[in-house]
């Protein structure tokens, strides 16, 4: 009997133990369907956590916010003339008048209209309006008032040079300027001895293919005129400011920030460039024969080009290394782009790691595009406007339109822009299959650092003055101290207002490093160089410019 007593209660306890048991279970199993479910995703091996706004720099003890500039907050555009710089009603000569004729696409253009003021200011000339290129690559006919404003920028600039729409008569009849050519990275000294003869004399001038013609070292006056022109004289008409406005109001509908991707991966492009992209002998074939169209060609080293980082990153590419700096599946991109090589075979890859993907085509209802779809100018200047609005600002390639944007960006708080060190990130696409993901982005992280748009990649005298306006970017010391960093690196003030103050800049003229952004760009600082200048060398470069330009 006791025996039995001993079995019953075994049984009784086990009886009310099965439940707990299973409640338990059962538990334990949501949890880890929970714990499953928001976990990074094993397919694409993410490692990364999307969701937060930081990421730690390997071998660094810093994080970043990734949607903003490192001290940024420190600096501002400064581009106002100085107590010295005379008014332009006191310099201009009567009966003298420079008018110029732009080259390329709109950035191009863009980089020759604002130069265009400032050579009109160191020969004391009237500035006809200049005049937009029409038998480029990118055949627009647009005139200089469809692109921007006229009257705005007559006389936003007014006290800086004097400016008219047209040539006056002579004698009654329409006046023909005589034509010239100025030596690329043409420096002050260079006008006034090329051309102020020749002005003296015939009192009007026209320069042809107008584009890079003014050395980036120039006096710090002279330089702030060229951000006074690109930054707040150079405004865009109404209709295309209206319609950059929606596409922008229709980003930030969907997404508080998004980033924009200025892609050049167009099939002339890459012919051109002589690079290759693993496309077999199919895409060797087909490049090869876009290539023959330029005949002056000399044979390329495709692997050595990639190397030296001469070649743009494939869409893929960039999709990569943006997640590798922590942009995750969730954020938006708007994507700035031509027609690109092998579409969407080409732009797949970009897609499945950023499925976010906009363009001004999808935003935009075919009927409100229609105004603008038949220019390249005003398209692009669409693209401009939506790029400059973004977050972050991303580029795989150093055409005008990146370098301009990426000025501006650091003229207008140094908003996020990124360009990739494509020398360094080469071998480790090369290699990102024999490492893990963590390695791979913790190196990309590492490579792009001094890439990024912050303050301190800003170094006086070097790179292209649009890409580094320096003497336009002045640093408020107040700001800094409070922030407890280091000595200032570009120009300080003693005081905060930001509306007119008088900048203490480095000095500009530095020799230049040659850097894979600015190969083609090199300032030809020997006067000897300008002197064995020939017509034939232009044509070739203007080919390439219209090419790789925007």
């Amino acid at each position: 009997m006791a025996i039995t007593r001993r079995r019953h209660k075994y049984y009784s306890r086990v009886r009310y133990l099965i439940p707990v048991i299973s409640y338990i279970s059962s538990v334990l199993l949501l949890l880890f369907i929970f714990l499953s479910f928001f976990a990074p995703s094993t397919v694409h091996n993410d490692r990364l956590h999307h969701s937060q706004h930081y990421f730690s720099i390997s071998g660094g003890a810093y994080d970043r916010d990734i949607w903003s500039s490192i001290n940024a907050q420190s600096y501002y555009g400064c581009s106002n003339a100085s107590s010295k710089f005379a008014k332009a009603e006191d310099i201009t000569h009567p009966n003298r008048y420079l008018a110029i004729a732009t080259s390329g696409g709109l950035n191009q253009q863009r980089t020759g209209i604002t130069d265009a003021v400032v050579a009109a200011r160191i020969l004391n000339a009237t500035l006809v309006v200049p005049e937009l290129d029409k038998r480029s690559f990118w055949k627009d006919d647009s005139n200089f008032e469809d692109i921007f404003n006229v009257d705005w920028f007559i006389s936003y600039l007014a006290e800086d040079v004097k400016i008219i729409k047209e040539l006056p008569p002579k004698r009654g009849q329409i006046w023909t300027p005589s034509h010239m050519r100025v030596p690329r990275k043409c420096n002050e000294g260079c006008y006034i001895k090329r051309l102020l003869p020749v002005l003296l004399k015939k009192h009007a001038v026209l320069l042809s293919k107008f584009d890079y013609r003014l050395s980036n070292r120039l006096k710090t006056d002279l330089q702030k005129l060229r951000c006074r022109v690109n930054y707040h004289a150079l405004k865009f008409t109404d209709p295309i400011l209206e319609m950059g406005a929606k596409l922008v109001e229709r980003m930030r509908i969907r997404s508080k920030h998004y980033i924009a991707l200025h892609l050049r991966f167009e099939p002339d492009m890459l012919a051109f460039s002589g690079c290759y992209y693993g496309g077999g002998d199919e895409e060797k074939r087909e490049l090869s024969k876009l290539r023959r169209r330029w005949k002056t060609l000399h044979k390329s080293n495709p692997d050595k080009g990639r190397r030296q980082g001469r070649c743009p990153l494939t869409p893929e590419e960039v999709g990569l290394m943006l997640r590798a700096l922590g942009y995750g599946r969730e954020t938006y991109v708007y994507v700035a782009s031509g027609e690109v090589y092998r579409g969407e075979e080409t732009l797949a890859p970009l897609k499945a790691l950023f499925p976010y993907f906009y363009c001004k085509e999808t935003l935009a209802m075919k009927e409100e595009l229609e105004p603008f779809s038949a220019f390249s100018s005003r398209m692009a200047a669409l693209d401009f406007i939506v790029c400059d609005a973004s977050d972050v600002f991303v580029t795989n390639n150093n055409g005008n339109m990146a370098k301009i944007l990426a000025g501006r960006r650091r003229y207008f708080g140094h908003k996020p822009t990124i360009r990739p060190n494509a020398r360094k990130l080469y071998k480790l696409f090369l290699n990102r299959a024999n490492m893990t993901w963590g390695e791979f982005a913790s190196n990309v992280r590492t490579y792009q650092r001094g890439f990024m748009g912050d303050p301190e990649e800003m170094r006086p005298g070097r790179g292209e003055f649009h890409e580094y306006p320096t003497a336009c970017v002045c640093e408020d010391s107040t700001a800094k101290a409070k922030m407890g960093s280091g000595p200032p690196k570009l120009g300080t003030v003693s005081v905060p207002d930001k509306r007119n103050v008088d900048v203490v800049v480095k000095d500009q003229n530095l020799d230049y490093e040659r850097d894979w952004s600015d190969s083609e760009y090199d300032d030809t600082s020997n006067q000897q160089q300008n002197d064995s200048y020939n017509e034939t060398s232009l044509d070739e470069e203007l080919e390439l410019d219209e090419l790789l330009s925007d």
